[in-house]
């Protein structure tokens, strides 16, 4: 490729779209980011709704003022590659938006579009599904999380009048962004296996599987409301690439390649297992290959946490999501487990103390920000408590934390938090307590689902951090010891997921010139080449607690692991004494 070529890499979070321009050494030239609107409803606190239409506006805007920062021209640009949120959009055969919203709007045209990855409507629907016994749930841990796509579309279907359902597209967001962005109809593996239950190692989708759950028409129609044609695995060119509409729209030349998405969990991984490492100042000699990213685990932090790595073979680890097979490289495997809530629940567990006012005026009287002073107060207590470390300061302190559900390891979205060790104590020390033990629960789930994949057959040696998370230095290090294993920081917390999409760009535009190995064979390798070559080398965080904080992770884990049974226990007592 020229000198002079850019790529760019799209990213679809929850609650903004950035792009980025990207050079072929990984430098990013210019980042731009464009808030996006989240409905919620008062009443129900399950709906989370957003538009395709409000996204791929704020997409244009962030693409135009990248090229714009770094002076490049559009001819300069010779791939994009999208990621995306895990989140069901809605559209009909011309792909206009459909209304996703219950009431009488439900299934018309408008602008409220896409059940967000967080929305927990479908609860009914998941259950109905993980009665069914079927095949598809050998690949999602044993049990599919109603934030999936198959349950939102059920409920759907119960929902919306027939008519308006049948005229319906459902896409996994990313695979809606290339549909968009090209107008072909080109479903990207990562999506179809990973939420959408497409099995490619039993042939792709299950018939039975949507006859039993009464999505049969599905079947009688091909699965072209799913996507019926051969699905991509990630990176390849889709379609002609940019179409002259949405050329416009972007500022960008219509034909510009664009690769087959991801979902943003993977683009993270993209963006962070094939880097070197400094460790005290050093950069590691070794050029890592392909088959160390079976002990790198990624670990992509923002409003919830994935937990992202990739095996030569299929396995099986229950509540945890997978094994996926292709869905980034032809003939591997992936599994990915979750936590629904992490940076959401830092920010609720601060935001709705009553010393959180106190909190906030002492952060711009500071000049600084919320964490540094609740980490400043943490370390007074300790050296007034003469605690060695921070553990021992909230030793009798324990929090669970799944006040969203539990996604991973135990699959079960009925869990919720408990805090034991509570005191009359409403001021800014107490905040601060309750703000740490947030992020050991944190932590030491983090850990509960690291020890199940490694139990179930995985080699997880390291995990490589991106995402906001990545920023905060104390939970880093709290990983790096609640784990026994060593933390590797992306040179930028937030660039990785920006840097995967663009990787595909990359990809898209190289395959599109060579029409040979790279598109036939050996798509893993010249993949994982691009990633060698574009991600900066990551900081190592070592794991350094001592021999008494080791002593004190390891009992916060054996009593993390002990409320999982007490709340399971409790909560079946009572529903016997409903009864």
């Amino acid at each position: 490729m020229s000198q002079t070529a850019y790529y760019i890499g799209v990213d679809i979070g929850t609650g903004s779209v950035r792009a980025g321009l990207v050079k072929p050494d990984g430098t990013i030239a210019a980042s731009f980011t464009e808030e996006t609107i989240t409905w919620r409803d008062e009443e129900d606190h399950r709906i989370f709704e957003q538009s395709t239409n409000n996204i791929w506006a704020g997409m244009c805007t962030a693409i135009k003022a990248c090229l714009k920062e770094a002076n490049v021209q559009p001819s300069e640009v010779k791939g994009i590659g999208f990621d995306a949120t895990c989140s069901l959009a809605v559209a009909d055969q011309n792909g206009e938006p459909v209304v996703v919203t219950k009431g009488g709007q439900l299934g018309r045209n408008g602008d409220r579009n896409i059940i967000l990855w967080a929305d927990h409507r479908a609860e009914k629907e998941a259950e109905l599904i993980n009665s069914t016994g079927s095949v598809v749930l050998d690949y999602v841990g044993g049990t599919m999380s109603l934030e999936m796509e198959i349950p939102k579309t059920l409920w759907l279907k119960r929902n919306m009048d027939p008519e308006l359902f049948k005229r319906c597209q459902f896409f996994d967001l990313p695979d809606f962004l290339t549909y968009r962005a090209t107008g072909y109809d080109r479903r990207s593996c990562c999506s179809v296996a990973c939420k959408c239950s497409f099995v490619p190692i039993k042939g792709g989708w299950q018939p039975e599987f949507f006859k039993k759950i009464g999505l049969e028409q599905f079947v009688e129609n091909e699965f072209s409301q799913l996507g019926k044609e051969e699905v991509l695995t990630a990176g390849m060119p889709v379609g002609n690439g940019l179409s002259k509409k949405a050329a416009e729209e972007t500022g960008l030349l219509e034909g510009t390649p664009v690769g087959s998405g991801v979902i943003d969990a993977y683009a993270g991984w993209l963006g962070t297992v094939a880097a070197r490492y400094k460790a005290q100042g050093k950069l590691s000699g070794d050029i890592p290959s392909p088959d160390e990213s079976r002990h790198r685990l990624a670990a992509v932090a923002g409003t919830s946490t994935c937990h992202i790595v990739q095996s030569p073979e299929g396995v099986f680890v229950n509540g945890v999501w997978g094994p996926y097979k292709d869905v980034v490289f032809p003939g591997w495997w992936m599994n990915e487990g979750g936590q629904s809530s992490t940076g959401q629940l830092i920010d609720f567990m601060i935001t709705t103390h009553p010393a959180y006012p106190k909190l906030k005026e002492l952060a711009q009287q500071r000049n600084t920000n919320i964490h540094d002073v609740l980490h400043d107060e943490l370390e007074r207590l300790r050296e007034e408590k003469n605690a060695e470390n921070l553990t021992e300061l909230t030793k009798d302190l324990h929090f669970y934390p799944d006040l969203h559900g539990n996604r991973s390891p135990l699959a079960d979205p009925r869990m919720t938090g408990s805090i034991v060790g509570l005191q009359l104590n409403s001021g800014l020390t107490d905040l601060a307590r309750k703000f740490n033990v947030t992020l050991e629960a944190i932590a030491l789930q983090t850990r509960h689902i690291v020890d199940q994949m490694n139990a179930k057959g995985h080699a997880i040696r390291s995990i490589y951090m991106s995402g906001g998370q990545a920023k905060n230095a104390m939970l880093m290090q709290l990983f790096a010891n609640t784990c026994g294993m060593p933390v590797v920081l992306p040179e930028s917390s937030g660039a990785a997921v920006v840097l995967g999409a663009a990787m595909l760009g990359r990809f898209a535009a190289e395959a599109q010139v060579r029409k040979d190995k790279l598109v036939r064979e050996l798509r893993g390798q010249a993949l994982w080449e691009i990633m060698v070559e574009m991600t900066p080398a990551g900081t190592m965080v070592e794991p350094a607690a001592s021999p008494k904080e080791k002593k004190l992770l390891e009992a916060k884990y054996k009593i993390f692991l002990e409320a999982i049974d007490i709340q399971r226990r409790w909560r079946k007592e009572m529903e016997e004494a409903s009864q």
